[in-house]
């Protein structure tokens, strides 16, 4: 049903733009849908899609920006029903946008634009969607970020193949009481440069000659404060540019002189899949490798467990990482 809905909007779409390429074509501004959900901008070449959001009216506490290509729609969908729907929680509103670059399919690209128009949630610009050009999505976001939403208090970069835990997020940050040059998620402090050609984390001497990277966080999911992606925006023309997004931004905080650290006296930010309970899902704040089908499932387990006892961990065994080794033992 969802999708017949994408596909006349599609064709609504197509009709009122002629064709993709008029959009894609386009100079200034586009009059089609700027008052509703799309501002078409094309005056630096890059941009060509934008939530039509005023971030100065309600300004959101959290915003969460998601890696995702193109053909993805099922995981946005999955995401758009769980942990990214926008919501309120202790009175902070928290938002989700997708980023996405251009496809060579024209079908896809109508369809995202039909997308768009019918979730106001996709922001997209004109370089070609691939793994290598995580880099430039990234950065995407935080221009963003920084042009439209500086307002906000945090930013959340993740992917769409991640599980967050909003409301565990949500609780740690109301905690803090520094709300500026703040940086955190899964640390790497001492990472070297993968030098192996057949690695896809290669990294040649010519791309980045030194021998150790400056702190940063995994790209699967870090949390910052909002003054630092504006930040990050404003200082990357000072920083050696690489194709491996979470390294980047970690050099762009070494010339910010920031230092990534933990949000939690416990781990709560997962790089890999972390074994689904409900207790110990409420004390993380992301999971990789999630299907959408595991995601629906996932979140529903996730809301449901909040009103129920979860059991008491032995001392010596906190945290999410407590949680799922203890109800692994107690399973056995």
């Amino acid at each position: 049903m969802i999708m017949k809905k994408i596909f006349v909007f599609a064709m609504a779409c197509t009709a009122a733009c002629l064709s993709i390429s008029t959009v894609l074509n386009c100079t200034g501004v586009c009059s089609f849908c700027q008052d509703d959900i799309l501002v078409f901008k094309r005056k630096n070449g890059d941009h060509f899609k934008l939530p039509n959001v005023d971030c100065s009216r309600a300004p959101p506490f959290l915003v969460i920006l998601v890696t995702s290509h193109p053909s993805q729609f099922k995981s946005r969908m999955a995401i758009r029903e769980t942990w990214g729907k926008e919501r309120v929680v202790a009175d902070k509103r928290i938002v989700t946008y997708f980023l996405l670059g251009n496809t060579s399919q024209p079908f896809d690209q109508i369809t995202v634009t039909s997308e768009s128009l019918l979730y106001k949630d996709i922001i997209q610009k004109d370089f070609l969607d691939t793994y290598y050009n995580l880099t430039l999505k990234t950065l995407m976001g935080l221009e963003w970020v920084h042009r439209f939403c500086p307002q906000s208090s945090f930013v959340m970069k993740t992917d769409s193949d991640m599980f967050v835990n909003t409301y565990y997020l949500m609780e740690l940050l109301l905690k803090k009481t520094r709300m500026t040059r703040f940086f955190t998620g899964v640390l790497k402090m001492h990472d070297n440069p993968i030098r192996d050609p057949k690695s896809k984390w290669c990294v040649s001497k010519e791309e980045y000659p030194e021998n150790k990277y400056p702190p940063f966080c995994s790209g699967t999911g870090y949390v910052l404060s909002t003054d630092v992606a504006s930040q990050v925006f404003i200082v990357l023309g000072k920083v050696r540019f690489l194709k491996l997004e979470d390294m980047f931004v970690g050099l762009c905080l070494a010339e910010l002189k920031i230092k990534p650290e933990m949000l939690d006296s416990e781990p709560t930010f997962f790089a890999d899949q972390v074994e689904f309970s409900p207790c110990c899902y409420r004390k993380l704040v992301t999971s990789r490798y999630i299907s959408s089908t595991e995601m629906m499932v996932y979140w529903n387990g996730l809301e449901k467990s909040m009103i129920e006892e979860c059991p008491e961990v032995p001392a010596g065994l906190t945290g999410a990482t407590g949680l799922l080794l203890f109800s692994t033992a107690t399973d056995r």
